[in-house]
């Protein structure tokens, strides 16, 4: 039986809003317990284990970002689609975008798989860990196509506003994840131990189901998204359309990603002991990142829907509440974080008082400018769902290489910052580009834009 999706065109704009980005909430939490399950048990197998698995990360986050701009450009045709009730257009968005995700992941699959070993020795791994960590990677790389074809599976799925069934699916494999590490990193019985290489063997088995459970559906037509490979040829002009909206979109996430990359190398400069607390400080702030990120989503359908719909007032009425809920919300949590800043700080970190205070004063300075954090993310929602990719990337762009680099490389050379002009750029970086998005959004060139007809 088909499932009846939310229509976001009509109805009550809060409710629809809240609707969607709970479950999207929930479900980017649950990808994180991925990570968390994962570094549980591989940190039984020592020090050696762990930096074998994480020093694949970096390499892995970058190749899913290149996949993200297809999967951000599914969204925003598939949203736009179904606000015009061209459920036609829907299933044809969603099977010419998929097959082309599937296409270049097995491209890059292949490619990574090949190139593991050189990518390792250009990290500078050392030999102790390198066919550990060779091994791992190898077994990550294989499952790319599987990877991709979820995350595009769950940003169509966005796009048509159903983003229950993602979330039971997350759910459902995390657990299996949990049963699946132990038993691949251990052995038990006719299963042999793989060691560190079990935690990738677990990963691969679950996002494999992940991925054929969302191809199921989508080919089954449980949803209004139904695939089709009768007569399927390659439509080139929607193709086109689909990269121009997709290719900024990883620009901004690999921007992003290699922006944390170089504050972490700030960071370090000043020792081990701010490392640490920065490294502390910068986890608590991604988990709150999850909740902007979730009202990113939501906005970018809600906007996409009423724009498709031709409903632009509405579009534009709903991004302004997104704004508002998401720098309330962040807001109240960042009041949370500045009074409970030491006990959160010390459960992650068990170190001298001293490194536990940088960590609080990190998270303190950070905190209060939560919410505006929140807003720009809610914006940034709208600038996507109409299609404004570009702008968006533009403002990554400037709010992390053009403010917050420059802001912390600069003061933290004076000294009266140091270590604290790393962490007053957090704030600034949330500040002055949340102030830039309001204005790029007062000026309404947003709602000009048109992707269908």
């Amino acid at each position: 039986m088909k499932r009846k999706r939310l229509d976001l065109t009509q109805g009550s704009i809060l409710k629809g809003l809240i609707s969607l980005a709970l479950p999207i909430i929930a479900a980017n939490l649950l990808q994180t317990g991925y990570q968390l399950v994962d570094a549980f048990w591989v940190g039984q197998l020592g020090a050696n284990a762990v930096a074998a698995v994480s020093v694949s990360f970096p390499v892995n986050f970058l190749l899913i970002s290149l996949s993200s701009g297809f999967a951000f450009a599914g969204t925003i045709l598939v949203a736009q689609y179904a606000g015009a009730k061209n459920l036609k257009m829907v299933s044809h968005v969603a099977t010419q975008t998929l097959t082309m995700v599937l296409i270049i992941s097995i491209i890059l699959s292949t490619i990574a798989w090949n190139l593991s070993p050189s990518i390792l020795k250009l990290l500078g791994v050392e030999e102790v860990i390198f066919e550990d960590a060779n091994i791992f990677q190898r077994t990550i790389f294989a499952g790319l196509v599987f990877n991709f074809g979820f995350i595009m599976f769950q940003s169509l799925m966005r796009g048509i506003g159903e983003v229950r069934i993602p979330l039971y699916i997350n759910a459902a494999t995390l657990t299996i994840n949990f049963a699946l590490d132990p038993l691949f990193i251990y052995g038990w019985g006719p299963i042999p131990a793989y060691g560190v290489t079990g935690a990738a063997v677990s990963t691969l088995v679950t996002v494999s189901l992940s991925a054929f459970t969302g191809i199921y559906i989508l080919w089954r037509g449980k949803t209004d998204i139904k695939l089709s490979t009768k007569n399927f040829k390659f439509d080139i002009p929607l193709l086109k359309n689909a990269f121009k909206l997709g290719a900024p979109s990883s620009i901004e996430i690999s921007a992003r990603a290699l922006g944390l990359t170089i504050m972490t190398g700030i960071a370090a400069k000043f020792g081990t002991s701010v490392l640490a607390a920065y490294g502390v400080g910068s986890r608590l702030i991604s988990f709150v990142v999850i909740f902007g990120l979730g009202l990113l989503h939501a906005s970018s359908t809600f906007v996409g829907q009423n724009m498709g719909a031709k409903q632009v007032e509405r579009a534009e009425k709903g991004a302004t509440y997104a704004a508002w809920i998401g720098f309330s919300i962040l807001s109240i949590i960042g009041v949370i974080f500045f009074f409970s800043a030491e006990p959160l700080v010390r459960t992650f970190l068990e170190s001298s008082d001293d490194v536990v205070q940088m960590g609080v004063d990190f998270l303190k300075i950070t905190s209060l400018a939560f919410g505006f954090m929140g807003a720009q993310l809610a914006l940034v929602g709208t600038l996507r769902g109409s299609g404004n990719t570009v702008d968006s990337m533009l403002l990554a762009i400037i709010g992390i290489w053009l403010i917050q680099f420059p802001f912390a490389w600069i003061t933290s050379e004076m000294e009266s910052f140091q270590e604290f002009g790393v962490w007053w750029s957090f704030p600034v970086s949330y500040v002055i580009p949340c102030i830039l998005t309001v204005i790029w959004f007062k000026r309404g060139k947003w709602k000009e834009k048109t992707l269908v007809s």
